[in-house]
């Protein structure tokens, strides 16, 4: 039977060296700031921005919520991001997605200032996270590589392999993985052999949004699975993209759904804001 990865208790313990931080920042003079954009009236979408408005207030960011209507036309979303981005006491940056038919997100996300890009997402510091610079990271397989770091496990030379391609995980936590010196393996849709591949991992990061696709018999004994997936059935459970109750009795380790990577997600976030403000301020204060 495997341990359970608890994101919820991890996330707790590491906003609590969060507000440590912020204190140390706001009695510098320097109170981590983030601005979301939320544009229009998604219900999952209002859902998210008041769970990151409610942690941020915990750990003593300031957050502030810009609420458009639907109907904004995109020249005056793209005014708010540069009015954003010349703004002091803003630090961190947020778009929430998706956007209303008629904006265009690429563009949008494009315009915010790589410096206070806390989602990790602009192609500048995905460039820099290609090169293995220092950036901000995308805020999910941060929250990967956090799970990963509290369990007594070292990646150098372990075979890791990354299930689904995304800008927003897939491809982002394989870079991360391989600056840890994992060997990694990038499967995707169009994969051959996809279940002989994953019983190689060491590692399983699963994050392609389909129900229970990973069954018990794909897993190498002892991996170590973390399940990114975030899946609503029809009877309303949400399940990831692994068969959790079975897999559990292969793993060494695996994340539950909802509240294994999910919670980290938002602390990422928090952490991403921190940095960001950090690094603002200093050269604000040269």
């Amino acid at each position: 039977m495997s341990a359970i990865l608890d994101g919820k208790a991890l996330a707790q313990k590491l906003r609590q060296e969060l507000k440590s931080e912020v204190d140390a920042l706001i009695a510098k003079g320097c109170v981590p700031g983030l601005d979301v954009i939320l544009v229009g009236d998604d219900p999952a979408s209002e859902v998210y921005v008041r769970n990151k408005h409610l942690a941020c207030e915990k750990v003593g960011i300031r957050s502030t919520v810009h609420k458009l209507p639907a109907d904004t036309p995109q020249a005056d979303l793209e005014a708010l991001i540069q009015t954003l981005n010349s703004a002091p006491d803003v630090h961190g940056i947020l778009l929430q997605l998706p956007l209303p038919l008629g904006l265009d997100a690429d563009p949008a996300l494009r315009m915010i200032s790589p410096s206070k890009d806390v989602d990790g997402l602009h192609p500048d510091n995905l460039g820099l996270l290609m090169a293995g610079r220092p950036g901000l990271r995308p805020c999910t397989p941060l929250g990967c590589l956090a799970l990963l770091d509290s369990i007594p496990f070292d990646l150098k030379g372990k075979h890791a392999v990354v299930l689904g391609r995304s800008i927003l995980v897939g491809k982002p936590v394989a870079l991360l993985l391989l600056e840890r010196h994992a060997t990694v393996t990038l499967c995707h849709s169009r994969t051959q052999d996809l279940p002989q591949i994953i019983h190689q991992a060491d590692v399983l990061i699963a994050a392609v949004g389909k129900p229970h696709l990973v069954q018990s018999n794909w897993l190498k004994s002892g991996a170590i699975v973390l399940d990114v997936g975030t899946n609503r059935l029809e009877d309303g459970r949400l399940v990831g993209d692994v068969d959790f109750q079975s897999a559990q009795e292969i793993a060494s380790y695996i994340t539950p759904v909802p509240g294994g990577v999910g919670p980290m997600t938002i602390t990422m976030l928090l952490f991403n804001t921190v940095q960001a403000a950090k690094t603002i301020f200093s050269l604000v204060a040269r």
